[in-house]
């Protein structure tokens, strides 16, 4: 379907509703030009908590200590001021 800015802001709720209950893609147009499509959401996607559970695999013990010390966890570190872009 396409329809001009215009239509779209007048009848924007109507038309995301449409368009998630049919799944048709929605063409906006500007003078006469295709600006813009509104889809319904792959309903495979999921995001928030647990969004990757099962895509990543933890091998070893990520919390065990390093054998090198890190600059920053030592008492006598300290940070020398620089100005950005030095």
């Amino acid at each position: 379907m396409i329809i001009t800015a215009t239509e779209f802001k007048a009848k924007c709720l109507e038309l995301m509703d449409t368009v998630n209950r049919t799944g048709e893609v929605l063409q906006i147009t500007k003078r006469g030009k295709v600006v813009a499509e509104l889809h319904a959401p792959d309903e495979k996607k999921i995001y928030g908590p647990g969004f990757a559970k099962g895509e990543f695999t933890i091998i070893g013990d990520i919390m065990a200590p390093y054998d090198v010390e890190w600059e920053a966890m030592r008492d006598d570190a300290t940070v020398e001021p620089r100005k950005i872009g030095d």
